[in-house]
């Protein structure tokens, strides 16, 4: 019985083994086409007058340009400035029509995703920013962290402040934004152990009168050096006051007043979202999204800090010597910002 149950198996594996060399030798994969083409759906937070929507934008126009893996990238079709159930409905429609590959949702959104991601599965779902929810599968969660300029930027207003008091205008007391005003913070401090802060939060996340009203107040309690959040630079101006700016270099608004900018670049996240979309269409590799949140570091090209412009003879040479001594230990290695997401306070 031995005998013959082993001329069974061996003849098995001859049948086997014949069937692999018709084959070409070896078990081969389905073979998917690569895709040549790729349209991208959007829900903007606000719209392109706001800083953090214009600068996805302008890092979507860029990767467009690039074509990472030779892809045609459509020109990214957008909606502004709609929340709750009509961002809901907005989406649906972009799934339902089934033209977009990647559906961005450029702010907190988890809770009108969750009823489309399963019903879409093929679609890639991408949340940015604090308050969504990790959903994993097909949902990713990006963030746009720029504590690092906003640190070499707190360097510049601790060397720079003749009051010892910087300010923090905050929009919602969120960790994407909490992160760079503790940073912009912490960086003073680094440089004048002197210095005070004081911190505001207007609770929207655009309201320009409200974040004058705000700016005028930081003012008041002595602030000649301030993280702008809520993007008003001309009554920094009016007071002599220097602003710094957030996402993008912003000294074209206020020649005068706005220092410097924490950049922020989206491009890295872009490239990353396109080539998890790439490899589950090319490779049938399921989404599998991080249960955390996906954001690249200065080191990567996901931020940097502008330039003086017109203002660079106002800024003593000690000071740019240190900026450009630590922004190249963040850019080595050799120097880590801390990522603090706790809500800052003002200093008594």
């Amino acid at each position: 019985m031995l005998t013959k149950g082993i001329w069974q198996k061996n003849g098995i594996l001859l049948v086997i083994s014949f069937l692999l060399a018709a084959c070409g030798g070896k078990a081969t994969p389905t073979q998917v086409k690569a895709p040549s083409e790729l349209n991208v759906a959007a829900i903007l937070s606000v719209g392109l007058e706001s800083t953090w929507d214009s600068t996805f934008y302008d890092a979507f126009k860029r990767v467009q340009a690039e074509s990472p893996n030779g892809i045609k990238i459509n020109d990214l079709v957008y909606t502004e400035g709609v929340y709750g159930d009509e961002a809901g409905t907005v989406m649906r429609q972009y799934a339902q029509s089934g033209k977009y590959d990647i559906i961005f949702a450029q702010a907190a959104f988890t809770d009108q995703i969750k009823t489309l991601k399963d019903e879409f599965p093929d679609i890639l779902w991408v949340v940015s920013g604090s308050g969504n929810e990790k959903l994993g599968g097909n949902v990713y969660n990006i963030y746009m962290r720029i504590h690092e300029p906003s640190y070499l930027e707190g360097i510049i207003a601790g060397m720079m402040t003749k009051t010892n008091v910087i300010g923090v205008l905050g929009l919602f007391p969120a960790d994407d934004v909490n992160d760079d005003a503790n940073a912009f913070i912490a960086g003073a401090k680094s440089v004048n152990p002197d210095v005070k802060a004081k911190v505001t939060f207007i609770e929207t996340w655009y309201d320009p009168a409200k974040a004058t009203e705000a700016t005028n107040a930081l003012i008041a309690a002595g602030a000649d050096n301030i993280i702008q959040g809520g993007e008003v630079y001309q009554v920094c101006a009016d007071a002599h006051v220097f602003c710094y700016a957030r996402y993008a270099d912003s000294n074209f608004m206020s020649p005068t007043s706005v220092l410097t900018s924490a950049i922020g670049n989206w491009d890295p996240a872009i490239k990353y979202i396109i080539d998890q979309w790439y490899q589950h269409k090319t490779n049938n590799v399921p989404y599998n999204a991080p249960m955390e949140s996906i954001w690249f570091t200065m080191a990567q090209g996901a931020g940097d800090i502008a330039p003086f412009h017109d203002l660079d003879s106002e800024v003593p040479q000690a000071v740019k010597d240190k900026v450009a001594e630590i922004r190249q230990q963040i850019l080595d290695g050799t120097f880590v910002v801390p990522l603090d997401i706790t809500t800052p306070t003002s200093d008594n």
